[in-house]
């Protein structure tokens, strides 16, 4: 018997009709509903761009400006590179960069290498890693006033806890702050314990990445533990540690708490004069705001050329 089929009229009337209000939508329609759904981010987006704008872009364009200008009497000129030729001339010019380099490479001896070596430590470690990761980053938490008011007392010359312990090892009393061979490395240790712990974190999450297979074959193949860090640990954070020397280089190159807190800024006979220390006595002690202006701009032109460098080095490494 064959099967019952519906004539074309039936048919139509068989299919279902599309339901109202199906029509799609204009795009404009779409465009609305889709910024009243997205309108709590884009709040928030446009609040950072204007406290990016307004704490950031603006105090940065200002400074392009003050560098080539003089204020005096309230009136504004323009003074070209004037204001660059008077920092270049300043006896304390050469000596605040010295410092400086001195403490940027001081900083990347210790306070590069401490920390790496402290997140190696703490990785070996099994059980309490938490409490050590707390111990670690502890003197981050705390004021910069309250660890250098700690290190005042430590390097006091008279009641110093560090002579303290030289005089009961037979060892000569230092004048740590007071000297000025000493003055810069007592306020790199200083420094070094006063913000290694957000770093050593960071190198700790990077060991923690690496596979255990990799140490496991290196022991396999008689390595002891300076092979296995050098051979295994190292290429496998090398990218973390390039960029970590970068940021610490740009941080090093803008101290001023330390030494300023520590020896007053300028230190014995000026041996903790920094780039940063200069600009704030040009803006603060001279009112030489153009002056100040000029020397951080020179000093964001050595930091952009320093990013520059590592960028290229990166982009050869990855190529």
């Amino acid at each position: 018997m064959a099967a019952p089929s519906l004539t074309p009229s039936a048919a139509a009337h068989a299919r279902p009709s599309p339901p109202r209000g199906t029509a799609p939508a204009p795009p404009g329609g779409r465009l609305a509903k889709s910024l009243r759904r997205n309108l709590t981010a884009h709040g928030f987006l446009i609040g950072a761009v204007v406290c990016f704008a307004v704490f950031s872009w603006y105090p940065m364009i200002r400074e392009f400006l003050l560098a080539f200008q003089k204020t005096e009497d309230g009136r504004v000129t323009w003074v070209g590179l004037h204001n660059l030729t008077t920092v270049y001339h300043d006896p304390a010019f050469w000596q605040a960069w010295r410092n400086t380099l001195l403490f940027t490479v001081l900083a990347l001896l210790l306070g590069f290498a401490v920390p790496f070596a402290t997140a190696i430590v703490i990785n070996e470690f099994r059980h309490g890693q938490g409490y050590l990761r707390l111990l670690v980053y502890l003197p981050v938490m705390l004021p910069p006033v309250a660890s250098v008011l700690l290190f005042k007392y430590l390097y006091d010359p008279g009641y110093g806890l560090l002579n303290e312990v030289f005089r009961v090892l037979h060892l000569p009393e230092q004048q740590w702050l007071q000297d000025p061979d000493l003055s810069m490395l007592s306020v790199v240790i200083a420094s070094t314990w006063m913000n290694m712990g957000g770093a050593a974190l960071i190198y700790l999450a990077a060991l923690q990445g690496i596979p255990g297979e990799l140490y496991e074959a290196a022991e396999l193949d008689g390595a002891g533990l300076f092979r296995k860090i050098w051979h295994v640990t190292i290429p496998q954070t090398r990218l973390i540690l390039s960029l970590m020397m970068l940021m610490q280089i740009i941080a090093t190159m803008q101290v001023f708490v330390e030494p300023f807190l520590l020896t007053g800024g300028a230190g014995p006979e000026g041996s903790t004069t920094t780039v940063v220390y200069l600009i704030y006595q040009y803006a603060f002690n001279f009112n030489n705001y153009g002056a100040a202006a000029a020397l951080g701009l020179l000093l964001l032109v050595v930091l952009a050329g320093f990013s520059a460098v590592y960028v290229k080095l990166s982009r050869n490494d990855n190529e």
